[in-house]
């Protein structure tokens, strides 16, 4: 195994990601980082309630009567899984073109940090998210209302259907992420099939079609089967790949009647037999599932498993999966086996969880050495 993980090291430092052009969308929040005073010294100073539990208590007394929670804001960052997968694609100096709810009508100064090689094309107002931190855990209060901008007929008025169509005809990767936030999503689905893939040469070497639902347990069955069902017909002209975690996995082939539910509950459906199912029954290139400690696809009718750089203390872990996609089909664009695509995205969130940042192609290139002699 660490042999594979040297030979892949040597093979990328013969790669050129520079070359690579892509298109991300279409989601965008602002993490707003907040702790919770427990008790305020003066002006500046205050403790914090350190547990959820503590919260809960705090709140608990207030049933019936009323009371005050203060909260202070720490720090505001960019989320969102096509920012974050995005950042981290734009670490290996990408031509990237990012499509999402960034602020109108001016794109929102968190998301001017991104880095230099990509170009922001914003068609909502960005999501919000209070992340309120504790010691055991984070509670994350999202307001959405802002994502039900993010509609087909948004995008082609802010882009302009020329300019959109020349996006996808020069682009190795069309990544849509975070289907499970925004509700109009399958309706763009639609539209791009009707309005725009008629329009686009089919090309030998067809670009990645990335979807990427985001944990779809909120949504309706009904919804799930028909934005799945989509995928299959931009086989016409992608490559299309559906990336999911273990826990969505096994909730997708629940909502698709795939095995029985028992089964699925308790996860004792192997992640081989889970994948071969989800890939046979979607019709699609290649479905791959990222647990924590490995990660498998079936692709082409060929199932590949690898085990991954486990980390028992991460540094962070949101954002975490966004950076093992970023590697995967980074490694399919630069036209690494499958087997290889796979190390490649796990040592991409291998260093992410580690570093707390994504990790620069040399950086990458690193990190399968030091896995590889085992100092990581």
């Amino acid at each position: 195994m660490y042999q594979k993980r040297l030979l892949l090291a040597e093979k990328l430092k013969s790669k050129h990601p520079e070359n690579l052009k892509m298109v991300i969308g279409f989601d965008g929040f602002i993490d707003e980082i907040i702790h919770v005073v427990d008790k305020r010294m003066d002006s500046k100073e205050f403790s914090r309630i350190e547990t959820i539990e503590l919260l809960a208590k705090r709140i608990e007394k207030a049933s019936g009567l009323s009371t005050n929670i203060e909260l202070v804001p720490v720090q505001k960052k960019i989320g969102g899984n096509g920012p974050i997968m995005c950042n981290a694609m734009a670490k290996h100096d990408a031509s990237i073109n990012f499509i999402g709810a960034l602020g109108v009508p001016t794109i929102d100064d968190v998301f001017r940090g991104m880095a230099s090689n990509v170009n922001l094309l914003s068609i909502a107002t960005a999501g919000h998210t209070d992340a309120l931190e504790f010691d055991d855990g984070k509670i994350l209060l999202g307001k959405m209302t802002s994502l039900n901008d993010v509609t087909y007929e948004n995008l082609i008025a802010k882009i302009g259907k020329d300019a959109f169509l020349t996006l996808l005809y020069e682009t190795n990767l069309l990544a849509t992420v975070n289907w499970s936030m925004l509700p109009y999503m399958t309706d763009l689905w639609k539209k791009i099939l009707t309005d725009i893939l008629p329009l686009l040469p089919v090309k030998d070497k067809k670009p990645i079609f990335f979807i990427d639902l985001a944990d779809p347990e909120k949504r309706e069955t009904d919804e799930i089967q028909e934005a799945l069902g989509l995928l299959k017909s931009f086989k016409s002209h992608f490559f299309v790949v559906l990336g999911l975690n273990k826990k969505e996995a096994y909730d997708v082939a629940n909502e698709l009647d795939l095995f029985d539910n028992s089964s699925l509950e308790k996860m004792q459906v192997s992640l081989e037999d889970l994948n071969q199912a989800l890939y046979e029954y979607l019709e699609i290139d290649a479905v791959v599932i990222h647990p924590v400690d490995r990660s498998c696809t079936f692709i082409n009718g060929t199932f590949y498993e690898e085990l991954g750089p486990y980390i028992e203390k991460p540094k962070l872990t949101t954002g975490a999966g966004d950076n093992f996609n970023a590697g995967f089909v980074m490694g399919l664009m630069l036209g690494l086996t499958p087997d290889e695509a796979l190390l490649t995205g796990m040592a991409t969130s291998g260093y992410y969880v580690r570093n707390a940042d994504s990790p620069t192609f040399k950086q990458l290139i690193e990190f399968l050495i030091h896995w590889a002699n085992n100092q990581i």
